[in-house]
């Protein structure tokens, strides 16, 4: 992971773009100035089919139609969410596993602004079940996300984090403990 331990400023900010919204309402009540209301039902409609559909191929052609971008060789698990609003900034490199009930969000609605992020799993990437993935992180290649996690930072190639919010694990943390 990243040395930079100020979060808010760290680079997965740096590649979130902020979007302010007019008025004193929460960001989420002018969702429909931010995407058409036609795009947002048929995404959550392409949404369900990549959640439920039993078949990886059906899978995956969901999420190219929701403007995901698919690699060769990607499992999507069963119940794993795409971004509704934005899934057009996700990229899933070959061979990337996506586990069960995963979500991947490219968008932060808050007080004042909305936030998009482009998310990118490179090859081999392996997110666990129930892993939530934020805007603007970049999980490098052979990198593993382990399940229940909340990644706020990028994840460097060939390593694991786990934890909430994710941190590189140990060599220490992989022994057994017979």
């Amino acid at each position: 992971m990243s040395d930079d331990t100020d979060d808010a400023t760290g680079p997965r900010h740096r590649r979130v773009t902020s979007h302010p919204t007019p008025g004193p309402l929460n960001s989420l009540q002018y969702w429909t100035d931010a995407k058409p209301v036609w795009r947002v039902t048929l995404n959550y409609l392409l949404v369900w089919v990549a959640r439920v559909a039993p078949f990886l191929r059906w899978k995956n052609w969901a999420l190219r139609r929701l403007g995901v971008t698919v690699g060769r060789g990607v499992s999507w698990g069963l119940e794993a969410t795409p971004d509704v609003f934005w899934p057009e900034l996700i990229t899933l490199g070959d061979d990337v596993i996506v586990g069960y009930d995963s979500v991947i969000l490219c968008h932060e609605f808050l007080q004042e602004e909305y936030r998009t992020g482009e998310v990118v799993l490179e090859d081999r990437a392996m997110i666990g079940a129930k892993a939530v993935i934020l805007p603007g992180v970049i999980v490098g290649e052979d990198a593993q996300v382990a399940a229940n996690s909340l990644v706020t930072r990028d994840v460097p190639p060939g390593t694991t984090v786990a934890g909430v919010p994710a941190r590189q694990m140990s060599s220490a943390e992989f022994e057994d403990d017979d």
